[in-house]
């Protein structure tokens, strides 16, 4: 799988999930950048070219959507799209991934607004549609 290319996704869909209320506030990047730097970098031992870890990318892309001002819809699709056509190379660590750092990141603002929460539900039916066979996170089905 390209890692590169999944964080880059990744960061799509953060930025679909923090823009999709049409509003990303300072708490949201700053979430969205300790969960790059806390959780994806530790455990990520894939590097580009230049040695920089892959899972830096997230930022990259979230702050590239937010600087284009990026259609959050668009955003979305395109990390599902890219989730169905490499589906066989996600393990049980990339689909948790999937699911708990746009949750996080959704409740950033101390709860999981209603328009957030449609999105975050949304991802987990796509999940589920492309992984039938894996249950996903219970936390999430919680939604």
């Amino acid at each position: 799988m390209l890692y590169q290319e999944f964080y880059s996704e990744l960061g799509k869909l953060l930025y679909a999930v923090a823009d999709f209320d049409g509003t990303i506030t300072k708490k949201e990047k700053r979430t969205l950048y300790e969960i790059v730097r806390k959780k994806l970098v530790p455990s990520e031992k894939h590097k580009d070219e230049f040695g920089t870890d892959v899972a830096y990318y997230v930022g990259m892309e979230f702050d590239y959507c937010d600087e284009e001002n990026s259609d959050p819809e668009i955003a979305f699709s395109s990390f599902i799209d890219f989730v169905e056509e490499h589906h066989t190379a996600f393990d049980a660590k990339l689909k948790k991934v999937c699911l708990l750092a746009p949750l996080e990141l959704a409740k950033a603002n101390h709860k999981t607004n209603k328009v957030k929460k449609l999105l975050i539900r949304r991802l987990k039916n796509e999940i589920d549609k492309i992984y039938p066979q894996v249950k996903t996170i219970k936390k999430v089905a919680l939604l």
